[in-house]
């Protein structure tokens, strides 16, 4: 339904007129816009091993970065096909709401990044160390997603995982840079799913 771009936008708006406020806190507790991660960052910075992830000694966040933005991407994308089971003609239909959610992807991962992660990071670093840090912001940002997509236990455990490899990039790169694109990746098929849902099927 064409009143669904106009809701998406205005949403997105008044998201980030509170993340604009987030902004504003933070310039005034870490004085610099690098200290809450409000910068591009080192996107071919060292990365820390993970085994279980495959990520080794001596890799760097450009290719883990573009690797993981790539299959992460494919799995949301996959799991949204296999849970919605969009027919053909609706996805032609979807085209118009491209411009829209394309915008509201950009808006979404940058104030979700900022007021979910580089705020709590941040503030929290410091104080009781990156690692956890970095749990304690995956978990809210899991819990957060409870009814978000996907909703519910699985919810919170992808987008805890989610949270916590996004935040990792954040703090080791010293950035938003892969964190926001990964997460811009995700919100596009997410947001054109949402699309595809508000058109009915044989209306308009």
């Amino acid at each position: 339904h064409p009143s669904f771009n106009i809701y998406m936008l205005a949403e997105q708006s008044l998201n980030l007129m509170v993340t604009l406020v987030v902004i504003a806190a933070l310039f005034l507790l870490r004085k610099r816009a690098s200290a809450f991660f409000l910068v591009k960052g080192d996107m071919n910075a060292p990365a820390e091993p993970v085994k279980l992830l495959g990520i080794k000694e001596g890799d760097r966040w450009n290719k883990i970065g573009r690797n993981f933005a790539f299959f992460i991407s494919l799995g949301t994308l996959a799991f949204l096909i296999l849970a919605g089971r969009p027919p053909l003609d609706i996805l032609a239909r979807v085209l118009p709401f491209v411009p829209a959610v394309l915008v509201a992807a950009v808006i979404n991962a940058f104030t979700e990044e900022v007021a979910y992660k580089a705020s709590f990071l941040s503030v929290l670093e410091d104080v009781v160390g990156r690692n956890h840090a970095l749990w304690l912001m995956a978990a809210y940002f899991g819990i957060a997603h409870f009814y978000g997509i996907p909703y519910g236990i699985i919810g919170v455990i992808l987008a805890g995982f989610l949270g916590w490899f996004l935040g990792k990039s954040m703090l080791e790169t010293r950035g938003l840079g892969w964190a926001w694109f990964i997460h811009f990746l995700q919100d596009v098929w997410i947001f054109l799913f949402l699309a595809i849902g508000s058109i009915i099927p044989g209306g308009g």
